[in-house]
């Protein structure tokens, strides 16, 4: 097997399971989604009406994984180009493009738009919770608010 057709192989493997990798790291932030953890935990729940709703995003988180993977294929397609001290200069030009690369895509794709509550609470209380749009949302509607033993905090209809 010719040097280049391991590199597209081994090129195809690390594209593969970074792709895999990102996928599996994106976690919902709406209000209909619980994690395992959640379920079955009791919750404080509160009641009030939503006096406020902007538009925001959720940043994607960076662990590193993407820039790694990304560093690794771009890397070894780097390898393949040229000889000598020209083949060195694009494999390191290769991984540097590739973590560069890596790391916009692992944050890209953990991106989301979201919606960011004002809520004022039957007791006079006023609080404000960022979450997923997952629904229908006005101003004036009346919500439910729980709050998790973890300190999460949801805006429920």
């Amino acid at each position: 097997m010719k040097t280049y057709h391991k590199s597209a192989i081994l090129i195809s493997v690390v594209a593969i399971s970074a792709a895999l990798l990102l996928c599996g790291c994106v976690q919902s932030r709406s209000g209909q989604v619980y994690s395992q953890g959640q379920a079955q935990r009791s919750m404080h729940v509160y009641y009030g009406t939503i006096i406020e709703l902007r538009e925001v995003t959720i940043e994607g988180t960076n662990s590193g994984a993407g820039a790694v993977l990304g560093g690794i294929a771009g890397g070894v397609l780097g390898s393949t180009i040229g000889s000598g001290r020209g083949r060195t200069l694009a494999t390191v030009g290769g991984a540097l493009a590739g973590a560069a690369g890596g790391a916009a895509i692992e944050k890209g794709s953990g991106t989301r738009s979201a919606i960011e509550f004002t809520v004022e609470l039957d007791d006079g209380r006023i609080m404000a919770i960022v979450q997923e749009d997952g629904a229908y949302y006005r101003i004036g509607d009346r919500v439910r608010l729980l709050q998790g033993g973890d300190g999460s905090w949801r805006v429920r209809q």
